[in-house]
């Protein structure tokens, strides 16, 4: 019996003397990747986690949100994270301190504090404290872990305020959507007025009527010397010295008739030197729009790719290190260490004449969190071809895209010759060429051969672009005239909305923030509301339905000025100049008017089945033309009782041989919608796009 209790007794001091032995402190992050790096970085007395994001929140089955007492929210721990907050709470048994160190900005604050919450649950816990860092590199750590501090409750109490806001409005909007327009819908304070845009510039377009104008062009060359051979091309702009306005191609005739038996001379010769500014390093935003716009990214596919160079890449000997900074920012500032870096690695490989004397300071749009960096490289030396060989092609290509666009922004402007010739045709008509040439590389030199990928892209235009160079002329010079180009052109409606121009747009009215934009595009075509059309965003017949019945009964939730307003006193909460429950009392005040309107105004648009000539496959009786929440569908008439569905046919046959089918219009989870043929599973032929009506198999007599 002593014998067992000496044993005892020795297991219970080989226990303490291993706990002892452990770390003594715990570090909890957001994610694996992330704690994988951050793990390598601190030494052993550290134990690095992930929380795998949040682990308490709003219940989905109901508000969870007391009106009546300050909006006082019901968090629960989410079902997801029950394990990991019971493997959490182990983890920081006998620890001294809990280091949480989830991303730098409201969410990230938000994590923080719920997991306080959760270990003070225990009561008498270790010391909590908050690590923030900007990027995941071993020096940023490791500094940040020497100033740690408290949670930041105005962030805290930001990210709260709209988590209750945006839970408010959405469910109290959505029911009513549900009653009145379809099952499963919803409607969201940032989500409605991003889907305004799309439905009122598709009513545009749609009101559009093109306008006939046409363009002359001269094909010209000096009429003798060294230069006689180079052609080149001049426009008309003018006609007895004001603006030619050309409407029809008989106009077009006359005037060629005339320009046929006139003289032409150069007039005026006019050479200017142009300084071309780099722009600044990428803010959230901008990098959403020019990775759409040069590599054809989707805004949600940008941040997937941005998080991963941001936790962390396993670079072979190096270890694994974080490629960017923190992707979540609206400011454009850089950090003095890495603007250092940057002077060296161009004096190196550029020369010091691409040199500013000081380094560049852009200004960040208004508003923005200046306590944060750009996106920018961790290392200006990490240049893309030394790491090509650890990175999938997409994360070579953004990361490529901000190691140029950070390099580029420390660097001087490029200088271009800008060359005009004004050309007289006899005494009543102006021609006018315009060329350029480039004089010195400037921060153009750091786009090297950089390829834009998206090649309909009209917003790459930083690298040095094709230059025009003109012939040699002198003022008086006579030209020969070689031909006449008339060119009929019509007028164009403004643009469907894509990726890009939707959130630089949602930037310069105020509505959301950096977090916000990709999640915005993807719940809307998340809720068909609108769909891609190449990469354009096109709404559905059901996202104009849920805009006009928001906007007919609450203006205000659809109005862009008022929700910028709300982003606004959102920004001041947390930056401690207004209290969040006032906020949410003065928007809830009229909000709750209209609603209360609105619940017996708001009036039924659902729409009654449509017959059809098409028969059951499965019974037999008719099938009628239905309207769901992801638009029309075809359905028995016999249901519930039989539950047979199939999509709208389109009136093109499936090319396959001996199939008969038709191509319907469907949807995978995850992909945008396709055209499959209706005999599937026996069929499986699918198919992007429609063929061309010219092209395509005549249709289906039977085609409602």
């Amino acid at each position: 019996m002593a014998k067992a209790k000496k044993s005892v007794k020795a297991s219970k001091s080989a226990k303490t003397s291993k706990i002892a032995k452990g770390p003594k402190y715990l570090v909890i992050v957001e994610s694996p990747a992330k704690a994988k790096t951050i793990n390598k970085f601190l030494g052993k007395d550290f134990h690095v986690v992930a929380s795998m994001g949040h682990v308490r929140d709003l219940p989905k089955s109901r508000m969870a949100v007391d009106i009546e007492h300050d909006f006082a929210p019901e968090y629960i721990i989410i079902r997801r994270a029950l394990k990991t907050v019971k493997q959490l709470k182990k983890d920081a048994e006998n620890k001294e301190i809990i280091y949480v160190a989830p991303d730098p900005d409201r969410e990230g604050e938000a994590i923080s504090w719920h997991l306080a919450h959760i270990f003070s649950e225990e009561g008498h816990g270790p010391k909590i404290l908050r690590v923030e860092f900007n990027e995941i590199t071993k020096d940023a750590v490791l500094k940040a872990f020497e100033h740690p501090r408290a949670i930041d409750m105005d962030l805290v109490n930001a990210q709260q305020a709209r988590r209750i806001l945006d839970r408010v409005v959405g469910y109290q909007l959505s029911p009513l959507l549900w009653k009145n327009v379809g099952r499963g819908l919803s409607a969201g304070r940032v989500q409605s007025v991003a889907l305004r845009f799309i439905v009122d510039r598709e009513r545009e377009i749609r009101k559009f009527v093109p306008q006939e104008y046409w363009t002359l062009d001269a094909k010209l060359s000096a009429s003798e010397g060294p230069e006689q051979e180079r052609i080149f091309l001049s426009r008309l702009t003018q006609i007895d010295k004001a603006k030619p306005d050309l409407k029809a191609q008989a106009e077009i005739d006359r005037i060629k008739q005339e320009l046929q038996q006139l003289p032409f001379q150069v007039s005026n010769i006019e050479k200017t030197e142009k300084r071309r500014k780099p722009q600044a390093p990428y803010s959230t935003s901008k990098l959403q729009q020019e990775a759409y716009s040069r590599l054809g990214f989707s805004a949600a596919n940008t941040m997937r790719i941005a998080q991963r160079l941001y936790e962390g890449v396993e670079l072979g000997e190096e270890g694994s290190v974080g490629l960017i900074t923190y992707m979540r920012t609206d400011s454009v500032n850089v950090a003095v260490s890495a603007q250092e870096e940057a002077v060296r690695y161009i004096t190196e490989k550029f020369g010091k004449e691409y040199l500013p004397e000081k380094p560049p300071v852009y200004k960040s749009r208004k508003g923005a969190q200046e306590a944060h960096e750009a996106v920018r490289p961790t290392s200006a030396f990490r240049i893309p071809d030394s790491i090509r060989d650890f990175l999938e092609s997409d994360e070579l290509k953004l990361y490529e895209l901000i190691w140029r666009k950070f390099l580029s922004s420390q660097m001087v402007p490029a200088v271009d010759e800008h060359t005009a010739i004004s050309i007289l045709a006899g005494e009543k008509y102006g021609f006018r060429t315009t060329g350029k040439r480039n004089l010195f590389l400037g921060f153009t030199a750091a786009f090297g051969e950089i390829k834009v990928e998206n090649e309909n892209s009209k917003e790459a235009e930083e690298e040095a672009p094709e230059l025009l160079e003109l012939p040699d002329l002198k003022i008086g010079q006579k030209l020969s005239l070689h031909e006449l180009l008339g060119e009929q052109h019509f007028t164009k409606p403004p643009g469907r909305f894509n990726d890009a121009s939707l959130i630089k747009l949602l930037e310069e009215k105020g509505i959301g923030r950096p977090s916000t934009y990709a999640p915005t595009i993807s719940t809307i075509l998340g809720r068909i509301y609108a769909e891609r059309k190449g990469g354009a965003l096109m709404p559905t017949e059901l996202g104009e339905t849920v805009v006009d019945i928001l906007v007919e009964h609450f203006p205000k939730i659809l109005d862009a000025e008022f929700t910028a307003l709300m982003e606004e006193e959102l920004d001041e909460i947390e930056e401690g100049k207004m209290e969040w429950v006032k906020v949410l009392k003065d928007f809830y005040g009229p909000f709750s008017e209209f609603l209360l309107r609105a619940q017996t105004e708001m009036k039924s648009v659902k729409q009654a089945p449509i017959p059809t000539d098409y028969k059951c496959g499965l019974c037999g009786k008719q099938v009628f033309i239905k309207f769901g929440r992801f638009g029309k569908f075809m359905a028995c008439s016999g249901f519930p009782e039989c539950k047979y569905t199939r999509s709208l046919p389109t009136g093109f046959f499936c090319p396959e041989p001996d199939c008969g089918g038709e191509l319907v219009k469907r949807r995978a989870k995850g992909r945008r919608a396709f055209y499959g043929c209706s005999n599937y599973p026996k069929c499986t032929h699918v198919v992007n796009e429609l063929p061309k009506k010219e092209d395509a198999t005549e249709a289906s007599s039977e085609a409602p």
